[in-house]
């Protein structure tokens, strides 16, 4: 996919996939008026039906649905270096290496987020190629998340569909990774685990003043 055209997919799916807090209307009808950018075809065809699902619930119904869907299960968490990592020490040093390239793109993450939380990323991929290169990097993760998705028959799952329409196929590096996930679940590092991130990680972040919830300017 070109890239101007995968930069409002990542745009949109980042705004999609965010928490739908007190401003998430308005953010909808940013994505609504994104989507006419995008030429017609599936890609945009399942951010519309995204974006027209969620459009439609209750502020109370669509947070409580989003909490549900990925805050309680652990198999479709949004934070991407778990599917790789774990709650080990490498998960530690995948995010460190993270936050670095948020700062190359002027970017930071929002207040108490980490830097893998897939809206972040996705925003980072809107505004660069690094961030796409990212994204890639985690397509296993992508492909997990999704196929758990579909199986609860989540809404959502148009969304990472879309994503992944996106970044393209698996390669066999990726059918590999998420063949290992599939058979084994992340890894676990049970003697001497110190907090997986540093707490000059978690801390990042600084006032939004743009349209997503996951990463924002300087």
């Amino acid at each position: 996919m070109r890239r101007p055209v995968a930069a409002v997919v990542f745009g949109c799916a980042s705004v999609l996939l965010s928490y739908p807090d007190d401003g998430f209307t308005d953010d909808l009808a940013a994505v609504t008026d994104a989507l006419d950018r995008l030429p017609k075809g599936p890609t945009r065809d399942r951010l519309e039906r995204a974006t027209a699902w969620l459009g439609e619930l209750a502020p109370m119904a669509a947070a409580t649905g989003y909490v549900e869907t990925f805050d309680l299960r652990r198999r479709r968490s949004l934070h991407l270096t778990y599917y790789r990592h774990g709650d080990t020490r490498e998960r530690g040093m995948a995010l460190t290496a993270l936050v670095d390239a948020y700062r190359a793109a002027g970017l930071c993450v929002a207040p108490g987020e980490l830097p893998d939380f897939l809206p972040a990323l996705l925003e980072l991929a809107a505004v660069t190629s690094a961030g796409a290169a990212v994204l890639c990097e985690h397509r296993a993760a992508l492909e997990a998340l999704r196929a758990d998705l579909e199986q609860a028959k989540s809404p959502y799952v148009e969304v990472v569909r879309a994503v992944v329409d996106a970044l393209g196929g698996l390669t066999r590096a990726d059918r590999s990774a998420l063949a290992r996930y599939r058979a084994q679940g992340p890894p676990s590092e049970r003697v001497g685990l110190e907090p997986f991130a540093p707490p000059e990680v978690i801390a990042q972040g600084v006032t939004s003043q743009g349209v997503t919830m996951g990463a924002t300017r300087r």
